[in-house]
């Protein structure tokens, strides 16, 4: 039988506050652990939590850049589990009246995946395993988390990595988090269910924990595609529960069964008031907002007559989109070629200023240094941060020193023409003494060789 897969994505986004959602602890990443602890995020009894302005404002800033809408009045909820990470033996988090509802992301393909919420939580505390024993670091225990929940409509792998890579730029373009999967600060669950293909019924889905890379997630959506194909063309029933990935099997495997909302004994949260949301206020977030990178990336396409391709990569980092548009140079199509390929090849561009780089390519346009002069003072920017383009030897000067040198050695001339390449190495050295060093030594390859043929 044909089966088709029905996906929904849950997405925790850390927030990219100084401090955590009910307590003033910092939420600074590497700190050693325990060290970033307080009665209110320990659960000590007595302690009361106190709501942190900034990390509403910014969940509200996410939703709003999302298509959400904002209602008048927001609460929180306890959720209640048991787990070594949760010392207060419940999470507060928000159940039947989210800050916020609907909303949706546009792909590159032009379709919309729905959004259902997002709602504002804290996350837990982290496990560290080791052999024979597991250690606890609270650190992180309380650091605001905004939790983006889809509707059920995905229906691929290859179209979740493009949700997740749409729902990353835009809330990094908004300034809402890093996300930086390495640090924790954006992690998805994903529900998995299979149907037969026409079929409108859902299936019995299965959650996978816990994935922290566009990859892994990827991934573990095909494992549990092909699992569950192969369980129900057996004969087998899918049954519900909470999975995990392991990355060496490349396969899902049980953890626990997936729980219901009724077995978290949700209850409102007595210590937070509930939140009224002034209208006035959610229209000023939402005037605030920058432009959102579907939206750039369309103008980028249509003003400078970028290829899509190269206009997504921009977008796909606001702050590399930022520094595209800020290079001085006219001919964004070559700002582009050069933002895009050269200096994202760099280990560290962050020494590279859009000013170095308009600078450099307008010795480019004007035809003082060749290409590979160029790449070369792009690196060597990278490295010091600051161009140094004095004394290079302008390329009609170059070519005119090529061929005095080549008139000047005969011989050697006439050797690499006879194909021993072994000539190009004493003519370069020649030209290089010629020029006192002020050439690139590529450069000056490239001009005598020019030389050589004419």
């Amino acid at each position: 039988m044909r089966w088709e897969a029905v996906i929904g994505l849950e997405t925790h986004v850390q927030l990219a506050t100084r401090s955590k959602l009910f307590c003033g602890c910092t939420t600074a990443f590497g700190s050693p652990p325990n060290t970033q602890t307080c009665p209110v995020c320990l659960g000590l009894p007595g302690a009361l939590p106190v709501l942190n302005r900034a990390a509403f404002e910014l969940a509200v800033r996410a939703a709003l850049a999302l298509g959400a809408e904002i209602p008048s009045e927001t609460r929180f909820d306890r959720k209640h589990y048991f787990y070594p990470d949760l010392p207060k033996g419940y999470q507060i988090s928000q159940l039947d009246r989210p800050f916020s509802r609907g909303g949706g992301v546009t792909l590159d393909d032009g379709s919309t995946i729905r959004l259902r919420r997002v709602h504002l939580e804290e996350d837990a505390g982290k496990l560290v395993h080791a052999a024979e024993r597991s250690a606890v670091d609270l650190n992180r225990a309380g650091v605001p988390l905004i939790e983006v929940v889809t509707e059920p409509e995905l229906r691929s792998a290859a179209q979740a990595h493009a949700y997740l890579t749409a729902l990353k730029a835009i809330l990094r373009a908004v300034g809402v988090s890093g996300c930086d999967m390495e640090k924790g600060e954006l992690r998805c669950d994903v529900n998995v269910s299979l149907r037969p293909a026409g079929a409108d019924a859902l299936g019995v889905k299965a959650e996978i924990k816990n994935l922290n890379s566009f990859r892994y997630a990827v991934r573990a959506i095909e494992a549990e595609i092909r699992r569950q194909a192969a369980l129900l063309d057996g004969g087998g029933r899918v049954a519900q529960e909470t999975l995990l990935y392991d990355v060496e099997r490349d396969a899902t495997a049980p953890m626990r069964s997936k729980e219901e909302a009724h077995d978290y004994r949700y209850f409102p949260e007595p210590d937070l008031r509930p939140v009224s949301v002034d209208a006035a206020w959610v229209e000023r977030v939402r005037a605030s907002l920058p432009e959102l990178p579907r939206a750039r990336r369309d103008r980028f396409v249509r003003e400078f007559g970028l290829a899509a391709y190269d206009a997504g990569v921009l977008v796909a980092d606001g702050g590399l989109a930022d520094f595209f548009e800020a290079v001085p140079f006219a001919d964004k199509k070559v700002v582009a070629n050069w933002v895009t390929n050269d200096l994202l090849r760099l280990d560290d561009r962050s020494r590279v200023t859009p000013e170095a780089l308009g600078e450099l390519l307008g010795l480019l346009s004007a035809g003082t240094i060749t290409g590979a002069t160029a790449k070369r003072l792009l690196r060597e920017t990278a490295e010091t941060g600051r161009l140094d383009a004095a004394g290079m030897e302008a390329v009609s000067d170059l070519d005119a020193a090529a061929e005095a040198v080549v008139a000047e050695h005969a011989r050697p001339a006439a050797e690499f023409r006879a194909g021993k390449e072994k000539a190009l190495q004493f003519l370069i050295g020649q030209l290089m003494r010629r020029l006192k060093g002020r050439a690139d030594p590529a450069a000056a390859a490239e001009a005598l060789k020019r030389a050589l043929t004419r």
